[in-house]
């Protein structure tokens, strides 16, 4: 349902509500503040509490925090948000300050507003975009000129100007932030790297705040909880079986799908899974003193390939559905046992200068994809199905894992991992 059309204020602010953004907001469901006035709870506090102004007893509050949940989960309109107002102001006898229209367009735009720009703050810093861009996006017949003149502002996304002006920037302003690996990658989304940054936003306004910030607003929402947001949206797709994980990476849309990849690769709990994994697979139990086998699922993700890699991993292969369809990095029981058997033993390895491959080399696997040093064709298996190589040098050892493309199960699976050079203390 999209907002109402009797109130193009609201327009729009809840039609693409997604997985961080919604992260964000129930994260602030835990902590419900009773307050009397809007500004009893100050910018960045903002990012770990959920506030109505007013609203000061605790069961009032969450049936507006729930109406709010619903609307940004959802992307209800305005309608149907004033419907769950009207039935929980009945329901409390709650004597709420000013208009009812202008009310519930007050908590229904800043929560959407400040949720969505905390979710695109997750999805930029997992990005690593070194460019952002400013979008002006306020109303067309009244525009605020200080947001209409920082349209298309291009600056490194350790700017200082961030940490005042990331939009939203006032009550009701939709600006918002987009990001760019480079200048032409900029201009081809609406930024202009060659535009100045005027110094006066640097002074203050007579509300305490820079030129064009309304008071309360100079600060970056959703900043001080950024990691947590993308670690949230991440680590759930490891703790989850295989099949629920890839299924759950394959309905994320396709913008999100590099941000997702790469938040999986830097959580410590992937490695943690990975290490896991082998470890139950050459059947280690954590607890040696309960009897029975280990069970292990067949196979273990490491997380979605970017755009790039199934670009590079199509081009070298020639199996151009890596390129259009949803491949991850997986690992499966059977070959940890065969890298166990075939380069598992430390003392045959070194008598070719290799090292024996352990539990805790599975660990490394997600560094080894993102920071490879070189990806390169391998040829084919023994059945036929072709090869890539990873390779990558961690101190005085260098890494090579092999991953068969199997196009079936859209997946490229761990073929085998052997490692060149010898350690200068030997490892336990």
């Amino acid at each position: 349902m999209s907002a109402s059309t009797d109130d193009p204020a609201v327009a729009g602010v809840f039609r693409r509500p997604f997985d961080e953004q919604l992260a964000f907001f129930r994260g602030k469901l835990g902590n419900l503040v009773p307050t009397e006035r809007w500004d009893d709870i100050w910018k960045a506090a903002h990012d770990r509490a959920f506030m109505v102004a007013g609203a000061a007893k605790a069961d009032l509050l969450a049936d507006l925090a729930s109406a709010v949940d619903g609307a940004i989960a959802d992307g209800k309109g305005i309608d149907w948000f004033r419907a769950q107002f009207d039935a929980i102001v009945d329901r409390h006898g709650w004597s709420y300050r000013g208009p009812r229209n202008w009310r519930t367009r007050v908590i229904y735009t800043t929560n959407a507003a400040t949720s969505y720009a905390a979710g695109r703050l997750a999805q930029l810093k997992q990005g690593g975009f070194a460019l952002w861009v400013y979008r002006h996006s306020d109303s067309v017949l009244h525009p605020r000129p200080l947001h209409l003149a920082w349209d298309g502002l291009t600056l490194p996304a350790d700017h200082p100007f961030w940490q005042t002006h990331y939009p939203p920037n006032g009550w009701g302003c939709r600006c918002s932030v987009v990001g760019a690996n480079g200048p032409a990658g900029a201009r081809l989304i609406g930024g202009d790297p060659d535009k100045p940054l005027d110094p006066t936003w640097l002074e203050s306004g007579p509300n305490g705040e820079p030129a064009g910030v309304d008071r309360g607003w100079g600060y970056m929402p959703g900043a001080t909880v950024a990691d947590e947001v993308a670690r949230a949206v991440a680590a759930k797709t490891i703790a989850w079986p295989y099949e629920m994980a890839k299924a759950y990476m394959s309905e994320v849309p396709e913008r999100m799908r590099d941000a997702l990849a790469l938040a999986i690769r830097r959580l410590p709990g992937t490695a943690e899974a990975a290490r896991r994994y082998a470890e139950r697979a050459l059947g280690v139990r954590n607890d040696a003193a309960i009897p029975g086998p280990v069970i292990v699922q067949q196979y273990q993700t490491l997380g979605l390939l970017t755009q790039a890699e199934a670009r590079a991993i199509a081009d070298m292969t020639g199996v151009e559905a890596v390129r259009s369809q949803i491949y991850d990095w997986t690992i499966d029981a059977s070959t940890v046992r065969k890298v166990a058997k075939d380069h598992g033993d430390d003392a045959a390895q070194a008598r070719s200068g290799q090292t024996g491959v352990t539990v805790e080399d599975y660990a490394l696997l997600p560094r080894l994809i993102a920071e490879a040093d070189r990806l390169e064709y391998g040829g084919t298996s023994g059945i036929g199905r072709p090869v890539v190589r990873l390779v990558k040098r961690f101190g005085d050892l260098e890494y090579w894992a092999a991953f068969e493309v199997r196009a079936r199960r859209r997946m490229l699976a761990l073929q085998t991992l052997w490692i060149r050079g010898r350690p200068p203390i030997r490892r336990p």
